[in-house]
């Protein structure tokens, strides 16, 4: 991909929605930045990353992971071992029944899994969309912001570019398209 990219469920499952099908409001609400820099290269993101956010984890529409991975973009380190979703999360973000999740790497799974673990999961039992290549999550803080994540708008469409915006109090527009 080149840029932020979304998945819709139709990306593995053809009677699954497309982007186009799922109503506005899928990709807007309030998100919540989840810092796991500490997480290194093939590290996996577990639960005990969103321990110190409490119940405001659970509120947020979205979780937005922070590995810190965007630092490598335009290099091939980029596309290699970057952290991933621990499956006890990916249980979590079902059950608490996310909108969608993101992170500042290639995807969700990690690239030697061809099966698509994680994308299956979430996309077999819910409408929840899968955001990638984010960038400037750092800039987000480290409570709730307002989350805009919209994709364009193609017919039958699987995934697409997306321009996402986290809105917070400072700074006033924090940017991480």
């Amino acid at each position: 991909h080149t840029g932020t990219h979304m998945d819709a469920p139709n990306h593995l499952f053809p009677h699954r929605p497309t982007l186009d099908a799922l109503p506005v409001g899928q990709f807007v609400g309030s998100a919540l930045v989840i810092d796991c820099s500490s997480v290194g290269e093939g590290g996996l993101i577990t639960m005990e990353h969103l321990v110190p956010y409490g119940k405001t984890a659970d509120a947020a529409d979205f979780l937005l992971f922070y590995p810190g991975w965007a630092r490598f973009w335009g290099q091939e380190d980029y596309f290699g071992s970057y952290p991933c979703l621990d499956i006890p999360v990916i249980d979590y973000l079902i059950q608490t029944k996310k909108k969608g999740v993101g992170l500042d790497t290639i995807g969700i799974d990690p690239i030697a899994d061809t099966h698509l673990t994680r994308h299956r999961m979430l996309f077999a039992q819910t409408d929840m969309v899968v955001i990638e290549n984010l960038t400037n999550l750092e800039q987000l803080g480290s409570g709730l912001v307002t989350f805009l994540a919209l994709p364009m708008k193609f017919q039958r469409s699987d995934g697409a570019p997306v321009r996402a915006i986290g809105i917070s109090d400072v700074p006033p527009f924090g940017n991480f398209d």
